[in-house]
């Protein structure tokens, strides 16, 4: 979900205010993928490597997350959307994580939507974590493929069908590293708080005429 910034001063307005529209648009995607009967939606919300930006945004965009987690949790129940995250504790106050595991705890029946959002999280250092935890099992070498390996990710969901990235850039930015290998990538020019449904069913469409043959 890319060009929050960039949105923001093409219109003469804050970081912040860009950042406010961006959580604007996840709710209204959440709402287009129940409408489209998508099963899984990931969201890149905050990277490991966004520590890196100022103080002061990186307080604006940690307050974004409690509201989201806290103010639509009964929203989330009644459109029956399951919230998984995935991410690590690293720095996170102790508020945050506890209004995390809530939402969690919350919505895990819900059967309707699965959105998995990616906050706190790294794709290499998801697969660091995942052989930190495979090595405090002490299982045997030759047991380890890439179903067991995958049994240690922050999520055991299925790869991703396609991954997309707003804002007109062309790379992965550490995002699903392991999960990604056979996704389809579409790369949309619009920054995120432009994003449209009309976007949404276009990306399905393209998806839907190409041909994937995952190395066959």
């Amino acid at each position: 979900m890319d060009g929050n910034r960039r949105w923001a001063r093409a219109r003469g307005l804050s970081s912040s205010k860009g950042h406010y529209y961006g959580y604007l648009k996840v709710l209204d995607v959440i709402d287009w993928a129940v409408k489209e009967k998508i099963e899984i939606l990931s969201l890149y919300a905050f990277s490991t490597e966004n520590w890196q930006r100022s103080k002061k945004e990186v307080a604006y965009l940690m307050n974004l997350a409690k509201l989201i987690f806290k103010k639509h949790l009964k929203d989330f129940q009644k459109k029956e959307v399951k919230i998984l995250i995935s991410g690590v504790k690293d720095n996170l106050d102790e508020n945050l994580i506890k209004i995390i595991e809530q939402t969690q705890k919350e919505t895990k029946q819900n059967k309707k939507l699965i959105v998995n959002i990616c906050f706190n999280y790294g794709g290499r250092r998801e697969i660091i974590e995942a052989i930190k935890k495979i090595i405090k099992t002490k299982v045997p070498v030759v047991k380890i493929n890439e179903d067991f390996f995958r049994q240690y990710l922050f999520q055991s969901l299925p790869d991703p069908d396609v991954i997309v990235r707003t804002s007109g850039e062309q790379r992965l930015s550490n995002f699903l590293t392991w999960q990604s290998v056979y996704s389809e990538l579409i790369f949309v020019k619009k920054h995120w708080p432009a994003f449209t449904q009309q976007d949404l069913k276009k990306i399905i469409k393209i998806y839907n005429q190409r041909q994937r043959r995952f190395g066959g």
